[in-house]
């Protein structure tokens, strides 16, 4: 009987991830020019080399794409079925790297360009006082999402705002903003803590924790112990997580330890960006050139002493990495930073000291030259990503404390 089933390409398994892409550029090179010797110098190879990468690809594909003799090159037919669907292909890809590059280029400068005046009034020697004004400025170059509500609450006592997604879950965050214990505030990262709520898929509260000098250690620590344990009034402990960025890092590890030593119910996890935890570690061995190092040496001395107002470092709240096992018995963290953030190293050695004390920590490093680059999430793919997966940190810590609560 005839067979009336229209003809067709069968559909074959997914390409071995073994091709790679000079596979098929070496392919389409030979294809185009039919003479393996233009081919080779047209990408500045060898002749042996390009012979190796195009019987390489017949192996991984499983058939011959060429016809070779003496004098000629042909194409097979299975060559060219592959022909223009590896021009289309390499054509997709150079031109997502090329607007990538672009995308990326542009996004990192537009970053510098928001950090520059805060940058060059820090190396002007000018007071903190400006230089937090120019931070609000800086956090009003953004709005939260709009399906972010927002409104005022007292939380513990603390001014704060609490932002709410649609359809939020059970869980909340408690978000500790950066500033260097100096600077910021609940209303300039409401955008922030509305992106951070839109990836967690529940409420953020942002308290306007007390900041130095007129209000020293340890108001904010105290202010942000009475917002957490207000959460804990509608939200069971495993269903909170607390966030922060940079300063507000080194605050959040406080709140965490003060917890721990006071035997209070402790968080489901903790999420920290771009953290600055050590406080002793005050001056940068090494200042790279340009806009986005924001936070220098003098900066941090001034932030820190303002900070202590003569309290010493010696206190194991302050400077939890120098106390030896301070760290155990933290719920889990993530930790995120930028690769060309000078304070990487903090982020690492946190992650370090805290796996070497058995708390699961997860470190994430984004290819980005700038310091709280969180802040830049509207146009930044980077700290998109970022807090996407900050995100889903929640969801799944909290997730799996309520199921360890239950039972189930």
């Amino acid at each position: 009987m005839p067979d009336d089933t229209p003809s067709r390409v069968l559909r074959l398994p997914q390409a071995p991830d073994a091709i790679e892409l000079r596979h098929l550029r070496a392919f389409v090179a030979v294809a185009e020019e039919l003479n393996f010797g233009r081919a080779a110098a047209r990408l500045y190879l060898s002749q042996p080399a390009l012979s190796r990468q195009i019987k390489g690809l017949e192996r991984l594909v499983g058939c011959d794409l060429l016809n070779r003799s003496t004098h000629r090159v042909e194409l097979t037919l299975a060559g060219e079925a592959l022909l223009d669907r590896a021009r289309t292909l390499l054509s997709g890809v150079d031109d997502a790297i090329a607007t990538t590059r672009s995308i990326g280029g542009e996004a990192s400068g537009r970053a510098g360009r928001l950090w520059r005046p805060i940058a060059d009034h820090n190396r002007a020697g000018g007071d903190l006082g400006q230089m937090g004004v120019e931070y609000e400025t800086l956090l009003a170059e953004f709005e939260p999402p709009p399906e972010v509500a927002v409104r005022p609450v007292k939380a513990g006592g603390v001014p704060a705002l609490r932002l709410a997604p649609p359809d939020a879950s059970p869980s909340r965050v408690l978000y500790l903003h950066g500033g260097g214990f100096v600077m910021g505030s609940a209303y300039g990262y409401r955008p922030l803590a509305g992106a951070l709520a839109v990836a967690a898929g529940c409420e953020v509260v942002v308290p306007d924790y007390r900041l130095a000098p007129d209000f020293p250690f340890p108001a904010a620590l105290d202010d942000a112990a009475g917002a957490y344990l207000w959460l804990l009034e509608a939200a069971p402990p495993e269903r909170v997580v607390i966030a922060a960025d940079s300063s507000g890092a080194s605050l959040a590890l406080s709140l965490l330890l003060a917890l721990k030593d006071k035997g209070l119910p402790l968080p489901g996890g903790a999420a920290l960006f771009c953290p600055w935890i050590d406080l002793a570690h005050t001056v940068l061995e090494e200042e790279p050139a340009g806009p986005q190092l924001v936070v220098t040496g003098r900066m941090m001395r001034q932030c820190v002493d303002h900070y202590l107002a003569g309290r010493s470092l010696d206190d194991p709240l302050l400077s939890p990495l120098a106390s030896p096992g301070r760290l155990r018995g933290l719920p889990p963290l993530l930790l995120q930073a930028g690769t060309g953030d000078h304070l990487v190293g903090d982020a690492r050695r946190l992650a370090e000291e805290a796996s070497e004390q058995d708390v699961d920590a997860r470190l994430e490093l984004y290819p980005v030259a700038t310091h709280g680059f969180h802040l830049f999430w509207t146009f930044l793919p980077e700290a998109a990503r970022a807090l996407d997966q900050a995100g889903r940190f929640v969801r799944d810590v909290t997730a799996a404390s309520a199921r360890h609560r239950t039972g189930s």
